[in-house]
């Protein structure tokens, strides 16, 4: 498994409850491009439409080589491939308070390309005080502990 592109703020700003594994419609320049790792999720989300499930706001460069084959927008609507069951489930989810689709990886699974989304519940500014003073924590403790070891 290659994984092309991280959505690092998700963890920081969502709990994650759920997480699912989709496929995602794309041209052969796109894949390309994918291959090269010019993608980002960046800002990137996840929106139900008609019984599907839409990324929109993902970035993925260009290719160069394309010529005229390309679609010259880099930030354009793509469908994720879900089980009927996994979209009533999640669409279910999200009309509740606070639930919200995210993707969280994109990445080659032997050679499709596989978009990680997750269900996630949006955290507080308090919820993500909380989380930087336990990594800070953690992080001194683990510096102690390679002290400690050191002698």
């Amino acid at each position: 498994m290659k994984v092309i592109a991280v959505n690092r703020s998700a963890s920081f700003e969502y709990f994650i409850e759920d997480r699912y594994e989709a496929g995602i419609v794309l041209e052969g320049a796109e894949v390309k491009s994918l291959r090269a790792g010019k993608a980002s999720l960046g800002e990137s989300y996840c929106e139900l439409k008609g019984g599907e499930v839409i990324l929109k706001n993902m970035h993925i460069a260009i290719y160069d080589k394309s010529g005229a084959f390309s679609t010259r927008d880099a930030r354009k609507d793509r469908k994720l491939l879900l089980h009927r069951h996994e979209i009533s489930k999640i669409a279910g989810k999200v009309h509740e308070r606070g639930y919200t689709l995210v993707p969280l990886k994109v990445y080659f699974k032997d050679a499709l390309v596989k978009v990680e989304v997750a269900l996630c519940k949006g955290k507080h500014t308090f919820d993500k005080k909380q989380s930087l003073k336990e990594r800070d924590l953690k992080r001194e403790s683990d510096r102690h502990a390679a002290e400690f070891e050191k002698y």
